[in-house]
């Protein structure tokens, strides 16, 4: 019961908390939502550090904190003050000269743990923040507000009522999944139909958002719907691989009731590219 409340809490409270920021400042390509997006990336970084050290993969926090910015940044940068897109690639070739060519002149331990070092540094610049960065380009797009909107009601819808269905109809149904044993078939479908119906809905009830370039609004629609929260769910699972890989149930424990900030926003991570170039695919 505990775990039902503290999800209504951040379903009735943190997601109308997460549209005002985006409908009430829209300033500068919504640079306050942008700033949000930033902040959860570095924490996700810092906790992905975390799992990585389990693994003897070990990089200074303070490090792994400029890496996990340093995309997100440039992204923000380029969308709310028009700074040239190619400081998004110049700053990823930059961090990764720097993991490189930092530890050539160490000796002894520091010199052993070089490779390691490369890959865990790699891996937080990347994940969440290059994933979850894309929603800052969103904000660039025309109507972006009615965009974010769309995105997160069709993320959310896959993530609730996939939690919902599992909860009622998966007892029986459950442990297919290696990555994530509780997780339902039941609740897997339900998910999938939930996010493919949203896509749908939203294609029909902002016609002047999502105006169909190729394709009946019917057949954009789903499939935006579709492919959006198929990568959903695979970023959720992606994840507690990663978690169960690193043997331990959250990410962290800043967000009660979903855990750490990568918990929190895996399947808005993963989804997010998809959503924004299928929109770029099949929509004016």
């Amino acid at each position: 019961m505990s775990k039902l409340v503290q999800r209504l809490l951040i379903f009735f409270i943190g997601l109308p908390a997460a549209l005002a920021v985006v409908f009430f400042l829209p300033q500068k390509n919504h640079l306050a939502a942008n700033i949000v997006v930033i902040i959860l990336c570095v924490l996700g970084g810092a906790e992905l550090s975390v799992l990585l050290k389990k693994k003897n993969l070990i990089i200074h926090p303070m490090e792994a904190a400029v890496l996990a910015v340093l995309v997100p940044a440039a992204m923000m940068l380029h969308v709310s003050f028009n700074v040239d897109a190619i400081l998004i690639p110049g700053l990823i070739v930059a961090a990764m000269m720097w993991l490189l060519v930092s530890r050539i002149f160490s000796k002894g331990e520091k010199l052993d743990d070089a490779l390691g070092r490369f890959i865990s540094g790699l891996a937080v610049m990347f994940y969440p923040s290059v994933f979850f960065g894309w929603i800052i380009l969103m904000n660039r797009l025309p109507e972006s507000t009615y965009l974010i909107l769309a995105f997160l009601c069709v993320v959310i819808a896959n993530d609730s009522l996939a939690w919902l269905a599992g909860m009622l109809f998966g007892k029986n149904n459950r442990g297919l999944i290696a990555a994530s044993p509780n997780k339902s078939i039941v609740g897997f479908i339900t998910g999938i139909l939930a996010s493919t119906l949203a896509g749908l809905i939203f294609a029909f009830i902002m016609p002047g958002v999502f105006i169909a370039a190729h394709f009946p609004p019917v057949v954009s629609g789903l499939a935006l719907g579709f492919l959006t929260g198929l990568a959903a769910v695979s970023g959720d699972l992606a994840e507690s691989a990663l978690k169960r890989s690193a043997g331990v149930k959250d990410s962290g424990g800043i967000i009660p009731g979903r855990g750490g900030a990568l918990d929190s926003i895996d399947s808005l991570a993963m989804a997010a590219p998809v959503f924004y170039i299928v929109y770029r695919l099949l929509f004016v």
